[in-house]
């Protein structure tokens, strides 16, 4: 119980900028205008599809969830890094460490999730466009929205439960700017084995399955549009999926 006590008592150093001291201030206006930008932009994404009842469709609901997701994810890093620019030092307390890392493995784990149902959305609208409406219909995604939360805190959940279990006795210094499952298991002085095993394998299952369900919605996709003869109706069943493919790329390339 003591030596639970005393490692709920620790508070964290973050090294991330601690070679950078001098200018604190022009970060802070960085990260601040980054943030806002953020928030702006993907605010305006999600009003837009509340308000147009043309872009009441799967499409529009599902990017208006990664639209939510990317500030979910923001908000749980920027916020706290802001707060420590404008302090001399950059800490953070055990708990609030925890915290932040088992949303930041959630919402991270939402993300591949996110785009496989998109792909799937998109191997609906093209290579079955007669059952469009009955494979993507609202209770369905409805459902499959709630799944992708459920399964994106699949990771951090057990990530956290076990990580709750370790010791931190010495070295309280994270080489980061945030609190993140690897920079933790560094500094732990207990055994962390079974946490690096654990959360290889099920980030791994995570990340592995929505991707290989992209690759195939993909693989059906190109096969469907390559079999359209018109060069016009081509480049139509192409651009409908254009957009999510470069998200995709841009994930994949991370």
């Amino acid at each position: 119980m003591d030596s639970q006590n005393k490692t709920e008592g620790t508070e964290f150093i973050l090294l991330g900028f601690s070679s950078l001291l001098s200018h604190q201030v022009h970060l802070f206006l960085v990260f601040l205008a980054a943030y806002l930008a953020t928030l702006m932009g993907n605010f305006m994404i999600i009003t837009l599809v509340l308000l147009d009842s043309c872009l009441h469709t799967p499409m529009y609901f599902f990017l208006s969830q990664l639209s939510c997701l990317d500030i979910c994810l923001s908000s749980v890093v920027v916020p706290k890094i802001l707060v420590n620019l404008l302090r001399q030092h950059h800490t953070t307390s055990y708990n609030q460490c925890l915290a932040q890392a088992f949303f930041l493995i959630g919402f991270a784990g939402c993300e591949p999730a996110l785009l496989a149902v998109m792909a799937y959305d998109r191997y609906a609208a093209i290579c079955q466009p007669l059952h469009y409406a009955h494979l993507m219909r609202g209770e369905l995604c409805i459902q499959l929205s709630l799944a992708i939360w459920l399964w994106g805190f699949l990771d951090s959940t057990i990530y956290i439960a076990l990580a709750s279990r370790l010791e931190f006795c010495g070295n309280h210094q994270i080489p980061h700017i945030f609190c993140d499952g690897p920079p933790l298991l560094k500094i732990a002085c207990s055994d962390t084995s079974i946490n690096e095993l654990v959360t290889h394998i099920i980030g791994t299952f995570v990340g592995l399955v929505p991707l290989v369900l992209i690759i195939l919605s993909y693989f059906y996709i190109l096969s469907s549009i390559l079999q359209i003869r018109s060069k016009i109706g081509r480049r139509k069943a192409f651009s409908t999926c254009a957009s999510h493919l470069a998200v995709v790329t841009l994930f994949v390339g991370n």
